[in-house]
């Protein structure tokens, strides 16, 4: 099938991404595609570097009669978030992305697609090697680690690029121009735990929840999705009275809603379990059936573990799972329909005496972060919890007199009649952190349209990917000249 989508139009763009796509490229592990990258810049006898810690820069002149123009800085990040589906054999360390078309879109079979950044990389990589495009002197900048840390435009040292303009290819809907993002930190939340024997009476059982659309932390998280781990929460909760909990191992990454979450429990009591099993899911069907149609809530029987926590730990537990906030938190008082503030309850694991929790918490405004890791801290810390938070990084305050902006709204305006929607989003894009060492950088963001990024359901839309390469091309054509 990839040949199929080797054929589309523009076949340079879907022919990169499909090399790209080819390449195993988890967060914090980049190595092959950062050789991938580097091979590629070299072939074309470009000059290519690698910095201090695994950014790419690929430099190419300027076409003959745009040696004027203002140098540009191309970016996207090579790192792709890995999520699968539980039925889904696939290995993400050493197979490529299996892809297929599916009317308008293109996905992939049970994993992400790839396309959050892939199919702007294939379009700095398209420009890179072609021989007919006009376009400005470019610093192609690909960055890595963009999904779990943003590390590599941490790590980006001042006076490395020279360009005056950054066109940041991260924005996920063909009609929006991005002039603004959230910031965002991580919570870590650990502690400990004396198992205890049960009882031989008790029989063992393990509660599945599965079927969540997921989707992206901070794009999505308005959207009243359900998140695993809360759902998992309210479960247990329900059921606390005649049940000990053994495991539980729910979500997966801080920048995806929790899909999936499964336990095992112990009780006594297997009729009045499965009674109040069947209460409490009841009550969860009726109200997610609008939003989630595939949501399942499975209670099968299964060995009997051998320890669990105890009634006690239990309950903190649980309590502490139900007072940590998930969701929107404040929506912007200045920019209509934006979130400005929220938190994902990412990861709950509990096995062999230890409890782990992550967060991500994202905010446009860095008091409203604080205020609500503060929030979320002290509940932890309350419960006797020990948190630790990393992975700081910077929100990008958005700029309305920014001469950049105005070419894109009138290139958008001229090539499809209508305006484009300029705003700010509350994922985190790396422009915030890139403008503390290049403070003078003019930057901008767009992008094709892509759905369900972060999760299993993540397509791209190939006619979107059609416009918004014809808007690429002109954009090019309409860089300023220098001062």
């Amino acid at each position: 099938m990839n040949t199929e989508i080797r054929n589309l139009m523009p076949k340079a763009l879907w022919n990169n991404f499909a090399d790209l796509n080819a390449v195993p490229r988890a967060s914090k592990k980049e190595e092959r595609v950062i050789d991938f990258m580097v091979k590629f810049g070299k072939k074309l006898g470009l000059e290519t570097t690698v910095d201090k810690v695994g950014n790419v820069i690929i430099k190419k002149p300027a076409t003959k009669g745009m040696e004027d123009r203002k140098v540009i800085v191309m970016q996207s990040h090579l790192d792709m978030v890995h999520q699968k589906n539980n039925d889904t054999n696939f290995d993400f360390d050493t197979q490529g992305i299996e892809m297929y078309i599916e009317g308008d879109w293109i996905k992939a079979k049970g994993t992400t697609l790839g396309a959050d950044n892939g199919l702007g990389v294939a379009t700095i990589m398209s420009i890179l090697e072609s021989d007919n495009i006009p376009h400005p002197a470019i610093e192609a900048l690909f960055t890595i680690d963009e999904e779990t840390g943003m590390s590599g435009a941490m790590g980006l040292e001042a006076g490395l690029l020279k360009g005056e303009i950054l066109l940041n290819l991260d924005t996920e809907d063909d009609d929006e121009i991005g002039v603004g993002c959230a910031g965002g930190i991580d919570i870590t939340a650990t502690n400990s735990y004396i198992p205890e024997g049960i009882n031989e009476k008790s029989k063992g059982y393990k509660i599945t929840v599965k079927g969540l659309q997921g989707g992206h932390s901070g794009m999505d998280i308005h959207r009243g999705f359900g998140n695993a781990n809360k759902l998992m929460n309210r479960i247990l909760f329900a059921l606390k009275d005649s049940t000990l909990i053994s495991e539980i191992d729910g979500g997966s990454l801080r920048n995806a809603i929790p899909r999936e979450s499964n336990a095992i429990i112990a009780t006594e009591h297997k009729d009045s379990l499965k009674e109040s099993f069947k209460t409490i899911t009841t009550e969860i069907y009726n109200e997610y059936n609008s939003i989630e149609n595939d949501l399942e809530m499975l209670l099968e029987e299964c060995p009997t573990p051998r320890q669990v926590l105890s009634k006690k730990d239990q309950n903190i537990l649980l309590q502490t799972i139900y007072t940590t906030h998930n969701g929107v938190f404040r929506m912007s008082p200045d920019i209509d329909d934006l979130v400005e503030t929220s938190n994902n309850l990412a990861r709950v694991i509990v096995k062999n005496g230890e409890i782990k929790i992550l967060c991500l918490t994202r905010s446009s405004v860095e008091s409203g972060k604080m205020n609500l890791v503060n929030n979320i801290v002290a509940g932890f810390e309350l419960a006797g919890f020990t948190v630790t938070l990393g992975g700081s990084y910077p929100g990008w305050k958005p700029n309305p007199k920014s001469p950049i902006l105005k070419v894109l709204d009138k290139t958008y305006q001229k090539l499809f009649n209508e305006k484009a929607k300029i705003l700010a989003c509350h994922a985190g894009l790396e422009c915030g952190i890139l403008g503390r060492n290049y403070p003078e950088m003019d930057m901008i963001s767009f992008g094709p349209t892509i759905k369900g990024a972060h999760s299993p359901d993540e397509k791209a839309s190939i006619s979107s990917a059609q416009k918004y390469w014809k808007y690429v091309l002109e954009i090019l054509k309409d860089i300023p000249v220098k001062n």
